[in-house]
């Protein structure tokens, strides 16, 4: 029988992952200069993601070594969070 709890918690995984997605996009195009940081829309969904991501990159950057200006922490977040989905189905729907 299928857990609503589960399927729930997994599809939460599931939208943060594209939060730190959208946030890697929006870093990466505001970094070239392709959207305004000035912009005052820009400004609310640039502090609502950073709030929603930097606490998870957070401690992932701090393990990671200088790579002269190269962020792989999005990265290895988006591993993780795809590992701990993976491992909720996985654990709860074999047993």
């Amino acid at each position: 029988m299928l857990n609503p709890f589960i399927d729930l918690l997994a599809e939460l995984i599931h939208l943060y992952m594209l939060c730190v997605i959208v946030w890697t996009v929006m870093v990466t195009l505001i970094s070239f200069k392709v959207i305004n940081s000035y912009q005052p829309v820009v400004q609310k969904i640039m502090l609502a993601l950073n709030r929603l991501c930097e606490p998870a990159l957070r401690p992932i950057q701090k393990l990671l070594p200088d790579l002269g200006g190269i962020d792989l922490s999005p990265i290895i977040l988006l591993l993780l969070l795809n590992f701990a989905r993976s491992a909720l189905y996985t654990y709860f729907y074999n047993i």
